[in-house]
């Protein structure tokens, strides 16, 4: 049993980490800040959690550092970085969920995010958090940064592409992300008579999330996403042009056994598409394959839940690697239905 602390704790990210954790079975939640909600119970925030009730705190990093043996930083991009330190000095094994060390150059950084990298000597040390990707590397990390929800869902469908050499020059990928994707944080775009019954492209090639893609992917890509009016979820289609010909049954072959060994990727039946309502509130991400025979363009679709997969759960499975435990733990419900 490892305590561990949630940086940033009111959002929904932050949220879903604590309602995941709270049943993990080597986990005790040590401590849960929040500057805005200091002195708050959690369940003010989230009706939604059982077991004990937690109180927000502000963050003073050497106290929590000499409370918890792992820490979550749910913050805002560049806010991570500059809490990093003190807890990795301290000896404290750090996964970050926002942006801040995700990219392995601060020039890079910096173009995106359009601020100066906070301390660009930790991207050395930082491993991209994807275990399908970098299994291994997370294992002996002390610091991951754990991926975005858009970059997960196009990386798991078109990494089997790129591992077999046949991922064309030009990948296009239209994704469409529920509203809690946005954060918690009010704003008009997000009101309900604003984003009910609409749907809207958003973003046009400058999503934050491109250099990411492109950084792990190792190819360019086209990517555009779409605001739709549900609560959870990302639906993300790539259309690739193959370097070689492949048929359907060889598309989904090579799925099927590029992710035979993972627990948390679900290669779908040929004929069947991947919905975000079946992932809901899980750590599952379903992929499905089609090569349109008249065009010979390969078409890999992908869903899951942005919160879990796309950021809790995902950050959980990367614990539970660094911590030598079985990857699933605390993992293994299906999701919600219907």
């Amino acid at each position: 049993m490892i305590n561990v602390a949630i940086v940033g704790a009111s959002g929904y990210v932050g949220g879903e980490l604590v309602r995941l954790l709270l049943r993990h079975p080597h986990v005790r939640i040590a401590a849960v800040t929040s500057e805005q909600s200091a002195g708050k119970s959690i369940r003010s925030l989230f009706p939604n959690l059982a077991g004990p009730d937690l109180f927000y705190e502000a963050l003073d990093p050497q106290e929590i550092a000499a409370r918890a043996d792992f820490v979550f930083l749910a913050l805002p991009h560049t806010k991570s970085a500059s809490s990093a330190p003190s807890f990795l000095t301290a000896g404290r094994k750090v996964i970050d969920l926002s942006a801040d060390f995700r990219l392995q150059d601060p020039a890079v950084f910096e173009r995106w995010y359009h601020a100066k990298h906070p301390c660009p000597d930790l991207l050395k040390m930082a491993v991209y958090g994807l275990p399908e990707l970098h299994r291994e590397a997370i294992k002996s990390a002390a610091l991951v940064a754990s991926p975005g929800c858009y970059p997960t869902a196009a990386l798991l469908s078109l990494l089997p592409l790129a591992k077999e050499g046949i991922l064309g020059d030009l990948v296009i990928i239209d994704a469409k992300s529920g509203i809690s994707g946005a954060g918690r944080t009010p704003a008009l775009p997000y009101h309900f008579p604003e984003a009910n019954e609409s749907i809207e492209a958003y973003q046009l090639g400058a999503h934050r999330h491109i250099p990411e893609i492109e950084q792990e992917l190792g190819a360019t890509v086209s990517f555009t996403p779409h605001l739709v009016p549900m609560t959870r979820g990302i639906l993300s289609t790539a259309y690739v042009r193959l370097r070689e010909a492949r048929t359907s049954e060889q598309l989904a072959d090579l799925y099927r056994e590029s992710y035979k060994a993972e627990p948390f990727v679900r290669v779908l039946n040929p004929g069947q598409s991947p919905n975000p309502r079946h992932t809901r509130g899980s750590n599952f991400c379903d992929v499905s394959t089609f090569c349109d025979p008249r065009t010979g363009v390969a078409i890999v679709s992908a869903a899951l839940d942005n919160l879990v997969k796309g950021a809790a759960g995902q950050a959980i499975q990367a614990m539970n690697l660094m911590q030598g435990w079985p990857e699933t733990a605390g993992l293994q419900d299906s999701g919600l239905y219907p």
